[in-house]
């Protein structure tokens, strides 16, 4: 199923060559992330899940509001994803579960478990690379946003380890 909802998104997204990167990077760390941390098979499955999915309103948010800001990326993105999901006959509590991780997953007041937690650090470990985040702000995200062991030594074995 992981690899079918995967499908779907790189058809979503189509040429978006980048978008399509970046769903697949967030999903590696996530899964890492999730199997180092001995999650169940049902969180594990919703992790992979909301990180194949997170920015999946991306596009609507940007045919909408001419913007990809946080907040449109999280009104929009629940209702993509229960369509590009439907076919795929999930629990309700798994689906609800998805679209709440989806619609906050730039609300880290609203992060609520460790399901939605890793999605967050996975996120991160993807964006600093790809915004190019200095060091001094990378070790702020850490202190402030990751609170996973895994999530915490990647961080700190991809970006803060002198070399």
């Amino acid at each position: 199923m992981i690899s079918r909802i995967t499908h779907k998104m790189i058809e979503y997204f189509g040429t978006d060559v980048p978008r399509i990167n970046h769903a697949l990077k967030v999903f590696s760390f996530a899964s890492t992330i999730a199997m180092q941390e001995r999650l169940s098979e049902n969180d594990l499955q919703i992790v992979q899940i909301a990180s194949i999915l997170h920015d999946i309103g991306i596009k609507n948010a940007e045919a909408k509001y001419n913007s990809s800001g946080a907040k449109y990326q999280e009104i929009e993105g629940p209702l993509v994803a229960m369509e590009l999901l439907s076919e795929f006959n999930l629990p309700d509590n798994s689906l609800e579960r998805i679209g709440f991780i989806i619609g906050n997953h730039h609300s880290y007041d609203k992060v609520n478990g460790v399901d939605f937690q890793i999605l967050v650090e996975a996120d991160f470990i993807v964006n600093i690379d790809e915004d190019n985040i200095k060091p001094k702000s990378i070790e702020s995200i850490r202190d402030k946003y990751f609170r996973t062991d895994t999530g915490r030594k990647i961080i700190e074995t991809m970006y803060l380890r002198t070399k």
